[in-house]
């Protein structure tokens, strides 16, 4: 009975290994799960013992949506019949897997994809379905790359570049830094292919769309997808560019015109305001000398202003044509940048692409409104603006200047230099003398404010033989000039200067009125036979 039980249970054995998988320790194999519980979820695989796998190799979310009868694909740990169990991983399965996967990609050349998960000194660390490979600083793009922090949480398509070689899984399990990817690689690859594409497109006049990749002060350099075009910054617009970035931001997508295209060494030039007409070829059919219009002030020089009528399209208006002013002040004092202006058109020429404007024209002409609000005769106020060695000229409020000449200071006194009785800024009265609006003239006279006293006043007061106490204003070679009473000046003739006198500027002396010339203007003095000299010696 003994026996036969022996008998009956090493056929059953036997049967039963036959029906059964074959499992071996260090393997891969497919289950069945037949339980979770809290610590491991329980496997069959096969095996005359159950085999678990710790619950920690599954996230929450994949326990709450484990059941009974789902398959799962495990490595065997180790098998130990004494206890009755099997021990599983399914952690090692999926990297042996994804290891086996990597090998394959490798040697058939096929890219993969992975997450950055961390930095280290050179590179970064890319995890591909668990397994973390080494992605070097100089292998992540084309270009050189500043900061490597931003690329950590990224999902990218890789290439391998080198996988070590193994033996058995617990080598390639336990040596996880044996693999070298590239991103570079699987970038030249599609810039390769993109250039093909392009190139088939690339000819001149083509329109192309690109990404602005480098923007320089002299242009903007574009991708059009596997080769690059310039985009010189004459190029970029009619108007008037200070810089490529007052258009264009690095990653814009924008379309392009293929200016010119050199096979040999694919140098491409790109133009973008060419995709619109040249304002210039028109101007002269649009815009009329006289003719009124609204731009936008886009420079400010010292020479002038720069307006823009329309896109591409900028109208000089001179310093001259801001102001009426004889000396109008700089171009800034009367317009800021962005202004919005008035201006009329003085001359076009589309040959040398100019278009001059004027501002001072839209306003009324300050001398015809002198020539209607002022006559000669009438009393006026202005500010002496300027002081020459002829005269000095007075601003008035209209803006235009008469000229007082030096000789309608004084009606009595000798002036050498207007300086000497008016100053810059200094706000005076004069008398309108002469008026001629067409030649923008104006005489004015201070002296006329009074009666001339040459008339009546002087040759009634100074008569000949009369003695008058006065003081030396200037010595000369031909006599000595003295100032009388009431500021009225006479010579002393240097045949008639008391020799026996020592005088300088500043003193005081007796002289006797030889000579009163009315229409010259002239009192000639002498410092001889002085009968109050002699009384006061």
């Amino acid at each position: 009975m003994e026996t036969q039980t022996k008998e009956e249970t090493k056929d059953l054995e036997k049967l039963y290994a036959e029906t059964l998988h074959k499992v071996e320790r260090g393997g891969i194999t497919k289950g069945k799960i037949i339980a979770v519980k809290s610590d491991v979820v329980v496997v069959d695989v096969g095996y005359k013992s159950e085999g678990i796998i710790p619950v920690a190799e599954f996230t929450e979310d994949e326990l709450s949506n484990l059941k009974e009868g789902d398959n799962v694909e495990v490595f065997v740990e180790r098998i130990n019949d004494q206890e009755g169990v099997v021990i599983l991983s399914r952690d090692r399965a999926s990297k042996i897997r994804t290891w086996e996967m990597l090998t394959e990609a490798h040697s058939s050349n096929v890219r993969v994809e992975g997450r950055v998960v961390g930095k280290t000194k050179g590179g970064l660390f890319v995890d591909i379905k668990g397994i973390k490979a080494f992605l070097p600083s100089s292998q992540i793009d084309i270009k050189a790359v500043k900061d490597m922090d931003s690329y950590i949480g990224q999902t990218m398509a890789v290439r391998i570049l080198k996988i070590t070689p193994y033996r058995g899984y617990s080598n390639a399990l336990g040596n996880q830094a044996s693999v070298i990817v590239s991103r570079r690689a699987v970038m030249e690859e599609e810039r390769h292919v993109r250039k093909e594409e392009t190139l088939k497109l690339l000819k001149e006049g083509a329109l192309l769309k690109g990404i602005v990749k480098n923007i320089t002060d002299y242009g903007v350099f574009v991708d059009l997808g596997g080769i690059d075009g310039l985009l010189h910054i004459s190029d970029i617009s009619w108007r008037r560019v200070n810089h490529p970035s007052e258009f264009f931001s690095v990653g814009d997508e924008k379309e392009f015109i293929v200016l010119k295209y050199d096979e040999d060494t694919e140098k491409v030039t790109l133009g973008y305001k060419q995709k619109k007409p040249d304002p210039w070829i028109s101007v002269e059919d649009k815009y009329k000398a006289g003719m009124k219009l609204k731009g936008k002030v886009v420079s400010i020089t010292d020479y002038g202003v720069f307006v823009e009528i329309e896109e591409g399209l900028e109208g000089l208006i001179h310093v001259s044509e801001l102001d009426w002013t004889p000396r109008p002040k700089h171009p800034s004092k009367y317009v800021s940048v962005g202004d919005e202006v008035e201006a009329a058109v003085i001359n076009v020429n589309k040959d040398e692409r100019k278009l001059s404007l004027t501002i001072k024209q839209l306003k009324p002409r300050p001398w015809d409104l002198v020539g209607q609000n002022y006559k000669v005769g009438q009393k006026i106020t202005g500010k002496v603006k300027t002081v020459t060695d002829f005269g000095a000229f007075v601003r008035l409020p209209e803006g235009v200047d008469g000229l007082v000449h030096i000789s309608d200071l004084s009606w009595i006194k000798h002036i050498k230099h207007p300086s000497e009785v008016l100053k810059k800024g200094q706000k005076i009265d004069a008398v309108i003398l002469s008026l001629e609006p067409d030649k923008e003239r104006m005489a004015l006279g201070v002296k006329q404010l009074t009666p001339d006293p040459w008339q009546s006043e002087i040759p009634a007061k100074f008569r000949l033989g009369d003695e008058f106490k006065g003081r030396v204003l200037r010595i000369t070679d031909f006599g000595i000039f003295v100032e009388l009473e009431g500021g009225v000046e006479g010579l002393v003739y240097s045949s008639e200067v008391d020799a026996s006198m020592e005088i300088k500027e500043g003193d005081e002396i007796w002289v006797r009125i030889i000579k009163v010339n009315v229409e010259e203007r002239k009192i000639g003095l002498s410092m001889k036979n002085l009968k109050n000299a002699a009384v006061e010696r």
